[in-house]
């Protein structure tokens, strides 16, 4: 099976299958997706190999300035397309301070969506639960909110957290494509932050940890905080995982 799925435009298009969850079961394989975001899509050979994904459903969690600065996927037959923005505060990471801890720094962001975005944060884990074909949830670069989404998921289906941290991590390949695009984008600028586009393992580490601190376990926040109830959860697990 392919992790990485290769498009032209995005550089961090991933399958979250195969991943071990408890009883033996491990995560469907071409059921759930992540990704940078879509509004890149535009060449007939992207738009092509997204549609033989056989994806129904889309969610950008990007604010709506974003999409009304960089687009978003085309319309296309058969695919529901979902903004819910679940950051509120919104913050340049080219400019973070080069002295603060980056991945602390970063890790209380991460807080502050988990706090701020409850009610969209609730409607993605809805939306991925009751989906009848793949789904897709994607951000600016696939990276935080994204991995936010992500790692919640992935722990409502007991997957252990070093293959939650792992998974965070793997954008970091793709972090030279995220760097050159910042470039791009921004003749003239100094990328002041030298972390930007990271996505290190102790990011999510800290993260999972503080919302166990906070909540007494990831689960207690979903099934708390968001109000997921167990039936949602036994969805995802019935849809997400097999045997």
């Amino acid at each position: 099976m392919t992790r990485h799925i290769t498009f032209d435009a995005l550089h961090n298009f991933r399958d979250l299958g195969g991943y071990p969850a408890s009883d033996g079961q491990s995560v469907r394989w071409h059921r759930l997706y992540r990704s940078d975001s879509l509004g890149k899509l535009s060449s007939p050979a992207d738009l092509e190999r997204f549609r033989e994904l056989g994806i129904g459903t889309v969610i950008d969690l990007r604010y709506p300035w974003e999409i009304a600065a960089k687009g978003r996927i085309p319309e296309i037959d058969g695919v529901a397309y979902h903004n819910l923005s679940i950051e509120h505060r919104p913050y340049d990471q080219a400019e973070i301070d080069p002295d603060v801890d980056p991945w602390r720094y970063l890790a209380d962001r991460f807080a502050e969506v988990a706090e701020d975005g409850v009610a969209e944060i609730r409607q993605v884990l809805e939306l991925v639960a009751t989906a009848d074909r793949p789904l897709v949830f994607h951000c600016a670069s696939g990276k935080d909110r994204t991995g936010l989404i992500a790692a919640l998921v992935l722990t409502l289906l007991d997957v252990p957290e070093d293959d939650i941290a792992a998974d965070f991590a793997l954008t970091e390949l793709a972090t030279p494509h995220f760097v050159a695009d910042w470039h791009a984008a921004n003749p003239g600028r100094t990328l002041r932050w030298p972390g930007y586009g990271r996505a290190p393992e102790d990011v999510i580490r800290h993260v999972l940890a503080d919302l166990t601190a906070a909540h007494g376990s990831v689960r207690a926040y979903a099934t708390g905080t968001l109000g997921i109830d167990e039936e949602l959860i036994g969805s995802l697990r019935a849809r997400l995982l097999a045997g």
